[in-house]
């Protein structure tokens, strides 16, 4: 190249193979780079996916949501402790509470003088045998035969031994504030004319929660009971359980009740709306503290025809009762002793159930 010239550049014709290939290689490099991203894309998207797709029935939770739910979960002996069971009740389509047992439930029987001595020796015979220690008799008189009898388990409330409202909303508040000291979960009144079929009512306890409010029992009446309201303006309607069939109180129910029922007030609100004591429970449970019952119609009174109540259901059914009208008895039809020897039936219905009993005709095992 001469001095003065402009300088001209070519291009080595033998290098452009070689940049060629290596901008080959390096498209060639970035596209197997993109696939191979595409791929663990693809792959990985599919993956979670059928993490996250849930199972019939189920929410759709995240992996790390899922496992740190299942880990705040409490064990099975943290639910037992807890009263939680993953079992469904079929009385009460709720969560099953904690098996409930006969030490679980306080018995009270409401008596008086008049009858301990006509009443009183056929339950002593029959259904106390199951539930000597959880049954308590509440009376208006010392008796010290009955005493014996009952294992110390008789209750002198110093009520009157008529049988009038004042003396039976003093009875049942005496039987209200007994079961509020002890640490029973349920509570149970029956009169001195139910036979009570214990395994029946544990299993049906059983059923609901007492750390829930529960008034279970059954009505006498067709419809709720009317009452004209303490400002005498309005009307008060409301249900209660008879007495006369027997009815059932959760404790955490009870414990509700304390401020308006408990150290002699039930009395005092008998008084005012001048009714007996299974209407007044009725009249605070439900009016008050607008708790509603929960009929049961497995609990029968005197009230109802005896008659009707079928063979085959006996075992199904939790207290039953007996009233004689003019000659004829309201009982169970049921065969067994000799009505001359039983005409309650409350030893053949006994023998039925628990036909083991040594005093049962055609003693056998069941």
């Amino acid at each position: 190249m001469d001095k003065g010239e402009p300088a001209v550049f070519t291009l080595d014709k033998t290098k452009m193979p070689r940049c060629r290939r290596l901008f080959q290689l390096l498209l060639f490099a970035v596209f197997v780079l993109y696939m191979g991203l595409l791929f663990y894309h693809n792959y990985y998207s599919r993956g979670s996916l059928s993490q996250q797709v849930p199972l019939k029935g189920r929410p759709l939770l995240k992996k790390h949501i899922f496992e740190r739910t299942l880990s705040q979960q409490p064990s099975i002996n943290d639910q037992y402790e807890n009263g939680l069971s993953t079992e469904v009740s079929s009385a009460t389509a709720t969560i099953r509470p904690p098996a409930t047992t006969l030490d679980d439930v306080f018995i009270s029987v409401k008596t008086t003088k008049s009858y301990h001595s006509s009443r009183l020796p056929i339950i002593l015979k029959t259904w106390f045998q199951l539930a000597k220690r959880q049954t308590w008799f509440f009376t208006d008189t010392d008796d010290e035969e009955f005493q014996l009898k009952t294992n110390g388990h008789m209750i002198n409330t110093n009520c009157s031994s008529s049988h009038n409202r004042k003396a039976l909303c003093c009875k049942m508040s005496v039987e209200f504030d007994t079961f509020l000291n002890t640490d029973k979960k349920w509570f149970c009144h029956f009169d001195d004319d139910n036979y009570v079929n214990v395994p029946r009512l544990v299993r049906f306890l059983a059923d609901y929660n007492p750390r829930e409010d529960w008034y279970l029992g059954k009505p006498s009446i067709q419809a709720p009971l009317e009452i004209v309201s303490k400002d005498k303006k309005s009307m008060v309607r409301f249900w209660f359980a008879t007495g006369g069939a027997g009815f059932c109180l959760s404790r955490a129910l009870a414990l509700k009740m304390m401020p308006l029922a408990s150290d002699g007030k039930f009395i005092s609100i008998g008084e005012r709306i001048r009714l007996p004591d299974d209407v007044t429970m009725g009249y605070i449970i439900e009016h008050l503290i607008k708790k509603p019952l929960t009929v049961i119609d497995e609990f029968h009174s005197h009230l109802e025809p005896m008659k009707f109540i079928r063979k085959d259901l006996i075992e199904q059914q939790i207290s039953f009762s007996y009233a004689k009208l003019k000659e004829e008895w309201n009982v169970v039809r049921i065969d067994g002793i000799d009505e001359r020897f039983d005409q309650n039936r409350f030893l053949s219905l006994h023998c039925f159930l628990f036909p083991r009993f040594n005093f049962c005709p055609n003693r056998r095992k069941k």
